[in-house]
């Protein structure tokens, strides 16, 4: 074949540094632009934070003025020295003068840390009759005990870790496990349950044998089974099972520590008159400019060299680019929360029973986007609400039927809801069956298949009846 040239004329979508960049926006989170524009206000030197507070401009003074002192400065120094002398003889007791020396300690550091877990396993292996042999392999063990109470290696790999024999772990292990709160250190939930029944001095008792080995049967509530094995009455199986549900399945549990997480919304919906506002939350994260000794530099024709002046170029388009980025981005922001209080305007009125079916593609169409922009700029954003504070991902859901003669469609965030509440409202001795819930939705004209009220069940993590069943 000969060889030839051939021009053709396509079109081609390529992905620009500054395009790839301007998407990355939308998708992060408040925190994450707070950090993506720091770091770039430490690379980019065209960059400038713009400040509220601005330096005051000093007047120029006389001679006589400037020899003349200011009596009302003088005045308010004299006052300012009397006020720290009182401050300071009625702090005599303190450790930290305020006239110099060691700072006093920040507010952080004066809270009082909760002790883990860890913590007061260790305290009690220091105040046990132990050797220091066996303390160095306690510490192994409680180093590999999890926020729950449970030993998560077993013994040989205790005894690699701790360089000794299992005997040596099992001895060591035992001490721990007799340790506060009970149960702690067990390997699983049986163990867990047999060191707690010990220590209540139940070892030998009916309780041990059923947790032994009928735990699955109680967790099924077949207590009939373990009637027809033991040989014993049901009263006397209701009463082990009482005993045993009063037992603590995470040991850990009274030592886990929910920290509260903080929520800074990134749109702010509010109620005007009759309609309701949307506002960017912009309060905390860096404002930017270009720096104008760097514009100024670049636009007068000054003897810099051409790889500075090339270097400085480069430096201004990108940091153009990133300034009309965040203002595109907090547009698309706010365009997309609108659609979404125009669709859910019943929602904020009223509340979670009258949120709407709502799917990306409405929105899409309603501002003219795509529904992979709308994906990106409800990923990790949060809304004030009248309602609460929501992600903004929290208000697009699928939708379930009504009853014919009632049309329209409900919420599933709002079916889950309904169901939540049911399951809160029930009978403790006889809970409600999914096909139960199934006829109450429906004497609510929702239709729903039992097997679609199992699974929000699921991701409520609500059990089953079966399991939610509390013995008189």
């Amino acid at each position: 074949m000969k060889t030839r040239l051939d021009l053709r004329l396509t079109q081609k979508l390529i992905m620009t540094p500054q395009l790839q960049q301007a998407i990355k926006l939308l998708q992060l989170s408040r925190l994450e632009l707070s950090q993506m524009v720091s770091q770039e206000l430490l690379e980019n030197p065209l960059l400038d934070e713009v400040t509220d507070v601005e330096e005051p401009v000093e007047e120029k003074k006389t001679d006589e003025e400037e020899a003349t002192p200011d009596t009302s400065e003088a005045e308010l120094s004299s006052q300012w020295e009397e006020y720290i002398g009182d401050i300071q003889r009625e702090n005599k007791e303190t450790e930290f003068p305020l006239g110099g020396g060691d700072e006093p300690p920040s507010y952080e550091q004066t809270l009082t840390k909760p002790q883990s877990l860890q913590d007061h396993l260790l305290w009690q292996l220091r105040l046990s009759v132990a050797t220091p042999h066996e303390v160095e392999i306690g510490k192994v063990i409680i180093g590999n005990i999890d926020d729950d109470g449970y030993l998560r290696i077993t013994v040989e790999e205790a005894a690699t870790l701790a360089e000794v024999k299992n005997e040596e772990v099992e001895r060591a292990l035992k001490l721990v496990q007799s340790f506060d709160p009970m149960g702690v250190g067990a390997r699983d939930l049986r163990e867990c349950l047999l060191i707690q029944l010990e220590q209540l001095g139940l070892k030998g008792s009916l309780a041990e044998v059923i947790v032994s080995n009928h735990l699955k049967e109680i967790e099924t509530r077949r207590f009939q089974d373990i009637v027809k094995t033991l040989g014993v009455s049901l009263e006397e199986i209701l009463a082990v099972v009482k005993i045993i549900q009063n037992l603590e399945p995470k040991p850990g549990r009274p030592f886990l520590t929910d920290e509260a997480q903080i929520i800074f919304p990134d749109i702010f919906v509010a109620k005007s008159d009759e309609d309701y506002v949307v506002v960017l939350n912009d309060d905390g994260l860096p404002k930017l400019r270009i720096s104008p000794y760097y514009q100024k530099l670049l636009s007068e024709k000054t003897q810099v060299p051409d790889a500075t002046r090339s270097y400085l170029e480069g430096r201004f388009r990108s940091a153009v680019w990133l300034v009309r980025s965040i203002e595109q981005r907090n547009r698309t922001i706010c365009k997309v929360a609108e659609s979404i209080v125009k669709f859910q305007r019943e929602f904020l009125d009223k509340g979670v029973d009258y949120l709407k079916p709502l799917v990306l593609r409405q929105v899409a169409d309603d501002i003219s986007m795509h529904e992979s922009t709308i994906s990106r700029v409800t990923t990790n954003k949060y809304m004030h609400t009248p309602q609460g504070i929501f992600e903004l991902k929290y208000f697009f859901n699928s939708s379930l039927s009504r009853s014919n003669e009632f049309g329209g469609e409900v919420s599933s965030v709002t079916v889950r809801e309904i169901i939540r509440q049911m399951v809160s409202e029930e009978d403790p001795q006889k809970p409600l069956k999914d096909q139960e819930i199934v006829e109450r939705l429906r004497n609510r004209h929702i239709e729903i298949a039992r097997r679609t009220v199992a699974k929000y069940r699921v991701e409520l993590k609500i059990p089953q009846a079966s399991r939610r069943r509390y013995l008189s």
